[in-house]
């Protein structure tokens, strides 16, 4: 498979972004954090270069927490700020504002100099479709303040949410780059669906992924949907379609229907944490 999905509006939300980081104290970077380094836009460095950056391993609860760890230790020595959230559950959302300050405190210092002692930090909230941006500000801000669905593209401008006295934040549709270089890297976005479904090959996706798990989690698919372990990721997909009585007329096993499903199981956390890259692979 062969993977791009840049529609004209990313080209938009970037132009946007760059127009506004004069505005921004700091960069909140969210990535997934089952792929931490495969969802980064590399674009993002570029227009953050002379900013405060920080990054948040979303979805935390999805992936393996030693790998969690060990992905906040390859961050940290990069010199970035980094914290594991889980922003549907709140999880460690009350440390991200602590960390904000501290991310800005020399930026809260000069303005202090200068006699400005009222004015909030400016955080410009970034990442890919789907990483959970909107989900990860609603929580923080107590409230629904920016629309949120299971589905890329969902914020289509940029929104100013006010945290509190201290901090706004600057929501951003998520934005992908124009090529991926590396094609596994576009395979690792598909799997978290960062790309559109409907631009893909659901049940050659789903072969793609059954490999990963045969070779990192063997386990996983024999157990969460009684099949026997093969080798044969396509005849594991037929598995699965069986298993969960997917079928078309005539009694046929319908493997694409067989490949959204476990897919789905996935990306929402019903295969149990899985962590798809390691530091040391970087």
């Amino acid at each position: 498979m062969h993977f791009q999905w840049y529609p004209g509006h990313m080209t938009k939300a970037k132009r946007m972004m760059q127009e506004n980081m004069k505005l921004i104290d700091l960069v909140i970077e969210l990535v997934d954090a089952r792929i931490p380094l495969s969802s980064r836009n590399p674009d993002i460095d570029e227009l953050g270069k002379n900013k405060a950056r920080m990054i948040l391993l979303n979805k935390a609860d999805l992936a393996e927490d030693r790998w969690n760890d060990a992905w906040i230790r390859y961050f940290e020595e990069r010199k970035f700020l980094a914290v594991k959230i889980n922003s549907r559950k709140g999880g460690k959302l009350k440390s991200v504002e602590s960390v904000i300050q501290e991310a800005c405190r020399e930026k809260i210092e000069r303005n202090r100099k200068k006699g400005i002692l009222n004015r909030p930090v400016r955080a410009m909230v970034v990442g890919i479709p789907n990483v959970g941006k909107s989900t990860f500000i609603n929580t923080l801000a107590g409230k629904a303040c920016t629309k949120t669905g299971n589905k890329p593209g969902v914020t289509k401008g940029k929104q100013w949410i006010r945290l509190n006295r201290q901090v706004e934040l600057l929501d951003t549709p998520g934005i992908l780059w124009p090529k991926f270089e590396d094609q596994s890297v576009g395979l690792k976005l598909a799997y978290i669906g960062s790309i559109k479904d409907e631009i893909l090959n659901t049940e050659e996706l789903g072969v793609e992924l059954i490999g990963f798990l045969n070779e990192n989690y063997p386990e996983i698919l024999p157990e969460k949907y009684g099949i026997d372990p093969n080798p044969d990721g396509y005849e594991m997909l037929q598995g699965i379609a069986q298993s969960r009585h997917c079928l078309v007329k005539g009694n046929e096993l319908d493997t694409e229907k067989a490949a959204a499903l476990m897919l789905d199981d996935f990306r929402n956390g019903r295969l149990g944490r899985l962590t798809l890259e390691y530091p040391e692979e970087m």
